[in-house]
């Protein structure tokens, strides 16, 4: 998620959106499948393309940085909650998940480290799933009871 976070930060850094030439591509070379019927007294094409592509450009564009920024916040505030949540875990288990989850330590790392077996490893990766499943469980309803309200 952090990695999707950074690339849609990028894009949103760089946004360029597209070109004038690719609208008018898309323009010119799109056709509506059916049956033709004509539904305005424009029937020369590339005058209807000069007619519409820039207004037709600047709305595409700004709908794919709406939507670029909204899976931005909404990313984001997953990436929030979880760390959050893993620091809500009992005893020991916010450093141990920390370090399994987000620092991607092997469970030998965590056995030596932690001065547990690996059977207890996994012990606290079940424990740490039920409490983490617990908490979303009362974030999405809390969602919920927000959106109903």
């Amino acid at each position: 998620m952090k990695t999707e976070l950074r690339c849609l930060e990028h894009q949103i850094k760089n946004f360029k959106g597209i070109s004038e030439t690719e609208m008018i591509e898309s323009m010119n070379f799109c056709s509506p499948e059916g049956e033709r019927v004509q539904t305005s007294n424009i029937s020369n094409k590339p005058a209807s393309i000069a007619l519409n592509y820039h207004a037709r450009m600047k709305e595409i564009n700004r709908e794919w940085y709406e939507h670029l920024e909204k899976r931005y916040l909404m990313l984001s505030e997953d990436v929030r909650f979880f760390e959050a949540a893993l620091t809500a875990l009992s005893g020991y288990l916010p450093d141990f998940m920390t370090d399994m989850v987000v620092h991607g330590c092997t469970w030998d790392y965590l056995c030596e480290h932690y001065h547990i077996s690996r059977t207890m490893v996994a012990k606290n990766r079940r424990k740490a799933i039920v409490e983490l499943d617990e908490l979303y469980r009362k974030h999405d309803d809390e969602m919920v009871s927000y959106m109903l309200s």
